[in-house]
């Protein structure tokens, strides 16, 4: 078998690197939140996720069409992905699709999605993607007691962070009148998929789950389509299965907090990943600085209406699939750092937490899973 890779990246047009031969030994991505360890034989490379652009495609191409390790990777959903798997054809086309079918559910940015037509009252039938993320966020708002609220959709946008935005804090009473349709208690959806709202003005937002949900989805994909190694990385939320090209398990760089407009990824640590999803949440890269100087975390409270004021910096969270993990990372960054921890611990084996805090001796690390 004959394979060669060719890649070349510029950022801001500058050549960041260009590496080829078969001497290398690592193989990084980073996403988001994330960068994700796979090693092979073949190339190290180190790749950011924001302001770079990818001006030549990694090619893993082979004399015979057996079974090899292949790469699917491009932007999507303001974001980009990147996917490793072992399979017998590529996929490159199936992911782009799969992508695009969860755009037209559940993005509150497209226009003609299901879940835009449902917040401007044009029906009130959810489709099957719909349908699940609903569900599962409703299991999700009653294990974190409201802190985690897809119905949101009103404060984020009153906070300059959805699909309208602004430069000028709001006052006590835009607060106060965005909260009254905010509360996904009061909403409900039946077998047929049809669902009720609790208020005229309620606007649901899935954007803190539905990136993991694009994530399983593809996963999905790739498994009916007999692939079982893989990693698959969209905007920093990871799910993975089987082993990496060395017949290892996954390993995840979880990145440190640094709030910088710049991406950085500077290692705080790194974890195996086997067989699971994992995501982050942070306030110190989704901020807006307002006039005065002040910046503003993405995080808003649906229960106050106001950003979360924290010393938790960042929420990574392990879970069986990527649509709970994105979900809950989220809740424990809107949750104190105890209740988020007691959430987890109550979920039971297969889920876990570790929370980096901002303390006066510097970053530290709580997880679930300590005593």
């Amino acid at each position: 078998m004959c394979q060669h890779i060719e890649q070349i990246c510029y950022v801001n047009g500058r050549i960041r690197f260009a590496n080829f031969g078969n001497n290398s030994q690592t193989f990084t991505i980073f996403g988001g939140k994330f960068s994700a360890y796979m090693h092979t034989h073949y190339i190290k490379h180190t790749f950011h996720a924001v302001a770079v652009v990818l001006v030549s495609a990694m090619v893993f191409t082979s004399c015979t069409s057996q079974n090899q390790w292949r790469r699917a990777q491009g932007a999507a959903w303001g974001t980009s992905y990147h996917i490793t798997y072992y399979g017998d054809r590529a996929l490159d086309d199936s992911v782009v699709a799969v992508m695009r079918n969860v755009e037209l559910s559940l993005s509150p940015f497209e226009p003609a999605s299901n879940i835009s037509r449902i917040n401007r009252g044009e029906t009130d039938i959810a489709d099957s993607n719909v349908q699940r993320v609903f569900a599962r966020a409703m299991e999700i708002w009653k294990y974190s007691g409201g802190s985690f609220d897809p119905t949101i959709a009103p404060l984020v946008n009153l906070w300059g962070f959805g699909t309208k935005k602004g430069n000028v804090l709001p006052d006590s009473a835009a607060v106060s009148a965005a909260l009254r349709s905010v509360g996904m208690g009061k909403c409900s959806i039946d077998p047929h998929g049809r669902i009720t709202k609790g208020h005229k003005d309620t606007s649901f937002d899935f954007s803190a789950i539905t990136k993991g949900y694009g994530v399983d989805c593809v996963a999905r994909m790739l498994e009916r389509n007999g692939v079982s190694d893989y990693i698959v990385e969209i905007g920093g939320e990871i799910v993975c299965r089987g082993h990496n090209p060395r017949g290892l398990d996954w390993q995840v760089q979880i990145d440190a907090p640094v709030a910088d407009s710049v991406v950085t990824h500077r290692r705080y640590n790194v974890v195996p990943l086997k067989d699971a999803a994992m995501a982050t949440s942070g306030n110190y890269r989704n901020f807006r600085t307002l006039p005065d100087g002040r910046r503003v975390g993405h995080t808003i409270s649906p229960l106050t209406g106001y950003p979360r004021m924290s010393s938790t910096l960042s929420a990574t969270v392990i879970a069986p699939d990527c649509m709970s993990a994105d979900a809950l990372a989220t809740a424990c960054m809107a949750m104190d750092a105890d209740k988020a921890l007691a959430m987890m611990r109550a979920l039971g084996k297969g889920y876990s937490a570790m929370l980096i805090v901002d303390t006066p001796q510097g970053l530290q690390s709580v997880s679930s899973q300590d005593k």
